[in-house]
C-alpha cells in the first residue's frame, strides 16, 4: 500500500474512533445521589437508605427482657440511651444469625421509631444515582417483599434495599 493509501486508511480509523466516542453516553454529573448502608445477612447483601442510619455499632452486651417479643433481641445502653435490639433475620423469615466479631449494631430511625438492628456484617457505606436503583425481583419471599424499597448491586451481587420504617411498622402492629 502506498503512503497515501496508509493515511487515508489512518485518518478513516481515527474518524472512525471520534464518531464512535461522541455516541458514547453521557454521564449526568449532577445526578441525585443516594447514600447507602451494605450490610450482610446469611451473606447475601442487604442496604438501609444512609439517612436512616444513626450509628454503627460493634455487639456489645444485649440484655434480654422477659416478656419481650421474640423478635426483640434485648436492649444495649448507648451513652446512657436504652436502645432495643431487634433481629432482622426474624422479620424477614430467615434463618436465625450467627453473631461473629463482624456483627454489627446499626442504630436506625424513622418517624418517632429508633431502635437498634442486629447484621451479621456492614460492609460498606456508598454513594449510588438514585436512578440505579430499580424495583426489586419478583421472586423474593413474601416477608422480604412487604419491607422492600428496591434493588441494586454492590460488587456484582444483588443487593435488596429494605424500608427502615415498614420494618419499624412491623413492630408496632
Amino acid at each position: 500500500m502506498s503512503v497515501d493509501g496508509d493515511k487515508r486508511k489512518s485518518d478513516f480509523i481515527l474518524a472512525e474512533v471520534w464518531k464512535r466516542k461522541g455516541q458514547e453516553k453521557i454521564v449526568d454529573v449532577d445526578e441525585e445521589k443516594v447514600k447507602l448502608v451494605i450490610f450482610t445477612l446469611l451473606e447475601d447483601y442487604y442496604t438501609f437508605q444512609g439517612e436512616d442510619v444513626k450509628e454503627i455499632l460493634p455487639v456489645g452486651k444485649i440484655t434480654y427482657v422477659p416478656g419481650s417479643p421474640e423478635f426483640i433481641l434485648g436492649i444495649i445502653n448507648v451513652r446512657g440511651d436504652i436502645e432495643s435490639v431487634l433481629d432482622i433475620h426474624k422479620f424477614l423469615e430467615l434463618p436465625a444469625g450467627k453473631t461473629t466479631p463482624a456483627s454489627r449494631i446499626i442504630i436506625a430511625a424513622k418517624g418517632d421509631i429508633r431502635s437498634g438492628i442486629l447484621v451479621d456484617s456492614v460492609e460498606d457505606v456508598i454513594d449510588v444515582p438514585k436512578s440505579s436503583i430499580q424495583p426489586p425481583i419478583p421472586t423474593l419471599s413474601k416477608a422480604i417483599r412487604e419491607v422492600v424499597l428496591g434493588a441494586t448491586t454492590y460488587n456484582g451481587k444483588n443487593t435488596i434495599l429494605l424500608d427502615v420504617g415498614k420494618i419499624f411498622g412491623k413492630v408496632v402492629v
